[in-house]
């Protein structure tokens, strides 16, 4: 027997088109499109994306609630700022997260997850060699989102790739001034090959000296004194 009718006709499309205004605000994010202390309305944003305002009024809220925004009264949507006590706050609930990841990944073996890192650790080796920064921060991207997706439980990975996502603004942040990264294709290595012998304790702390040796480059190149983000 066919379930009740809504009652609003519109409910399916709305949700549709605030789940999209969603995902792209996000992409922009991310990508720096909209880069800290950018400041906007909510009608240009609508407008930006070719959408009304109450979807992207729904976004707006969501990506306020996962620290991406700021919503300010009568002046609009603000993009957070990039600050080193923030992002240090964010870099020890990632590597608490991301360990746990790993040690269940350890615990309980996926492998399309680990053939996925392992393929992200090459491509990462052979970004490093052509002298191809980008194309090595995908890979990397890749590695830790198989990781962190692959770890068989979904509220862990919802909160670890959370974390990781606003992580992911200081890491394109600072970029171009940190040391070329030689050491991470063999941290992942290290990571990948307690996983293969299901031991959790192992991978656990292989991922968390990889991300404390990384966030500790970043966090030093956040607290530069010309590194003004959105502030």
């Amino acid at each position: 027997m066919p379930g009740p009718m809504s009652d609003d006709p519109d409910a399916t499309p709305r949700t549709s088109l605030g789940e999209s205004a969603y995902r792209a605000l996000r992409a922009r994010l991310l990508e720096m499109t909209l880069p800290p202390g950018h400041q906007a309305s909510e009608g240009e944003l609508a407008s930006q994306l070719g959408m009304s305002r109450t979807p992207v009024h729904e976004a707006v809220l969501r990506l306020q609630s996962e620290g991406f925004l700021e919503v300010q009264p009568r002046r609009g949507v603000r993009v957070r700022p990039i600050d080193p006590t923030g992002m240090a706050e964010t870099y020890e609930i990632l590597i608490a997260l991301e360990g746990a990841a790993a040690a269940r990944l350890a615990h309980h073996p996926n492998p399309e997850a680990v053939a996925a890192m392992t393929e992200a650790t090459e491509a990462m080796r052979a970004a490093l060699g052509d002298g191809d920064r980008q194309a090595w921060a995908a890979a990397d991207d890749r590695f830790h989102r198989a990781l962190i997706q692959g770890c068989g439980n979904a509220r862990l990975s919802r909160l670890a790739q959370e974390a990781a996502d606003l992580a992911q603004r200081a890491r394109l942040a600072t970029a171009a001034l940190r040391p070329e990264p030689k050491g991470s294709a063999e941290e992942h290595a290290r990571i990948l090959g307690a996983i293969a012998t299901g031991d959790a304790e192992a991978a656990r702390a292989a991922l968390s000296a990889h991300r404390q040796r990384a966030s500790a480059e970043i966090l030093r190149t956040l607290a530069l004194p010309f590194m003004r983000l959105g502030g």
